[in-house]
This record gives structure tokens, C-alpha cells and sequence, in this order.
């Protein structure tokens, strides 16, 4: 049984990544960034030219930690570890993100039926100058889904927000027929992962 040796702040307004934090008995507090359309300029969360898939998600979720940092500084907040986390999907080399509307979604999830694709999750953290991060990659395979099954899904409303357009913690689980790597990773924080760097800054012993 592992145990939290101090709070820290957590950079995301995912009610399940608090959920995770929440399972491995991680005290924190919220550090929240602007949404749009008035969103923080110093995270870039457009895809640069070339940029690969890996690359792409380690560098958002950088970004947000050393921003949420600058933030902490400019508050004047108590000064503790801070985490952050990005999880893109990644098909055929493609970035996927999350849909803007129920045609995007029905697109992105008629191009995942049948098909096996990856989920990328980058965690960081950042207390001062010292930032870490890791990289989590799983893959996962959609059994075939007809058009009625993604329409009625698409119109419960889960996959709007949600990056590749489906929530395996919800019921887009019965979509599954395989995954490779970590589950917490897919819903969108890599608790192995995380747990190294808590302990890598002191934060879980």
C-alpha cells in the first residue's frame, strides 16, 4: 500500500485523471488554465508540421506543466510539485483529438471500426526548474461497430469530449476486444507511470 507524502497540484480539468489521483490516495489541488475560446497561448496544442505523434503529446503535456508552473509563480501560490498529462490518439500516424461536433465523431469512430489503433498519454511533472516525464503507449483494437451502433453512441453524448471520439471507462467499453498496455493510460492517466514520478519528487513513498 503506497501512501502520499504531500499534496500537489494537478493541471486538468478531466474528472477522470482526479479519479485516478483519487484511486492511489493522491491529495491535491486544482490549477486551472483558461478553456476556450480564451484559452492560455503559451500551451500550443496545434499539431506542428512533421511532428510525430509521440512527440507531439510529450510536448503539450510539458507545456502545461511548465506553464502551470509560471502560473504557481505568478499567484504567488504555496509552491509544490505540479502534474500534468495529454493523451492523443494516434491512427495510422495520424493525431487524433477530440471531435468539435457529432459528425466529426461519427467519422472518427467509423475509421476506428475493425481497426486496432494507439493511445498516447504523456504525464509530467514540474516543481521549480525540474521537469520530468514519461511516455505511455498502448494499443487497442475495436471489434466492427455498424452505423446504428455509432450513431446512437454518438448521441449519448460520451464521445464529444473525448480524445478519438470514445470512453473505454464507459460505454464505449463493449467496443474493445483488445488492449495492449495500460488501461489507465487509454482513459487518460498512466498510474505506473505517475506513481514513478511522484516518487521520483518526493510525493509517494
Amino acid at each position: 500500500m503506497t501512501r502520499t507524502d504531500s499534496r500537489i497540484y494537478l493541471a486538468s480539468r478531466s474528472p477522470r485523471r482526479r479519479e485516478l489521483l483519487h484511486r492511489i490516495g493522491v491529495q491535491f489541488d486544482l490549477l486551472l488554465f483558461r478553456s476556450a475560446p480564451r484559452e492560455d497561448v503559451e500551451v500550443n496544442e496545434v499539431l506542428l508540421p512533421d511532428e510525430a505523434p509521440e512527440a507531439y503529446v510529450v510536448r503539450v503535456a510539458c507545456a502545461k506543466a511548465t506553464h502551470g508552473a509560471r502560473l504557481l509563480s505568478e499567484r504567488q501560490l504555496l509552491a509544490r510539485p505540479l502534474l500534468s498529462a495529454d493523451t492523443t490518439l494516434d491512427l495510422d500516424g495520424e493525431v487524433i483529438g477530440k471531435p468539435e461536433d457529432e459528425d466529426e465523431a461519427t467519422a472518427i469512430l467509423t475509421r476506428l471500426s475493425g481497426r486496432s489503433h494507439r493511445v498516447l498519454t504523456a504525464v509530467a511533472m514540474i516543481h521549480g526548474t525540474h521537469l520530468e516525464h514519461f511516455l505511455s503507449v498502448s494499443t487497442v483494437h475495436f471489434r466492427d461497430l455498424s452505423k446504428d451502433e455509432i450513431h446512437r453512441y454518438v448521441l449519448s453524448g460520451e464521445p464529444l469530449d473525448k480524445a478519438g471520439a470514445y470512453a473505454i471507462q464507459g460505454y464505449a467499453a463493449i467496443f474493445v476486444a483488445e488492449i495492449h498496455g495500460s488501461h489507465s493510460g487509454i482513459v487518460g492517466l498512466p498510474l505506473c507511470e505517475t506513481a514513478q514520478l511522484l516518487r521520483r519528487f518526493g510525493c509517494l513513498v
